[in-house]
């Protein structure tokens, strides 16, 4: 029997938009993963992200979340890489 999955929107910011060329995904992942298989994924996808990993904040529905959190269907995630600018 597969395993229920959820959906979550990924919200896309800085270099990760940049590798996507879009502002957000919409991806499935397995019931009870934590946040931070969305990094995990996204990476996998495009290794050029890696150098991002230890850096990144995670927010689920406009809160700064830990990596461990689980998601839930429907949650709207966000990566938030250090930026800079002005």
């Amino acid at each position: 029997m597969p395993e229920p999955s959820i959906t979550v929107t990924v919200k896309l910011f800085a270099a990760y938009q940049e590798a996507y060329g879009v502002p957000e995904l919409v991806l499935d992942f397995p019931s009870g993963s934590p946040v931070s298989a969305v990094l995990d994924r996204l990476i996998n996808e495009h290794p050029q992200l890696q150098q991002w990993r230890n850096i990144t904040r995670f927010g689920v529905n406009l809160q700064f979340v830990e990596p461990d959190t689980i998601l839930q269907g429907g949650d709207e995630v966000a990566l938030i890489p250090p930026v800079s600018g002005g």
